[in-house]
């Protein structure tokens, strides 16, 4: 799994840890969270691109990014995509949280943000999905606060 930084080009998993690590000891006092959200695109009905995107926020004092793309088989359902856009991100959450606690980091608060939201197509999925990420251990944010997924990520799925 290769993630990509705008600012430093392709990192693996544990480089990614490594800058996320870095940059919360540049200002160790500060609050900061780690934004987990996946966002999808379907091109020409033959494939689907997926992007997961990690951001590390300090909060009010801006953050880091930092995404993963991958291409799928067409995924038809607007159901199928959202729910394989959480388990991806849960999947993602699920390695960063691992190194967090091997490290000593096991305090960061973990943030999965949900491409759904009440004006739309998708908010008959909320509680379903909500309940997956919850039930997973994970806080969850839906539109308009999931911008991990629906700014981010977003950007990267084009």
């Amino acid at each position: 799994m290769l993630f990509t930084s705008p600012s430093k080009g392709k990192m693996t998993l544990q480089e990614t840890f490594n800058d996320i690590v870095a940059f919360i000891r540049e200002q160790p006092g500060d609050q900061y969270k780690l934004i987990i959200g996946t966002d999808s695109q379907t091109h020409h009905e033959a494939e689907t691109t997926f992007v997961t995107a990690v951001i590390i926020h300090r909060v009010g004092k801006g953050g880091r990014y930092f995404f993963y793309r991958e291409k799928r088989r067409f995924l038809e359902s607007l159901r199928q995509r959202i729910f394989f856009e959480a388990s991806l991100s849960l999947d993602v959450a699920g390695r960063f949280s691992a190194l967090l606690s091997e490290n000593g980091h096991a305090q960061l608060n973990v943030e999965i943000h949900l491409d759904v939201g009440e004006a739309g197509d998708t908010k008959e999925l909320i509680r379903e999905v909500v309940g997956m990420v919850i039930g997973s251990g994970f806080d969850a944010r839906i539109k308009p606060e999931s911008y991990g997924a629906s700014k981010v990520a977003d950007k990267y799925t084009k």
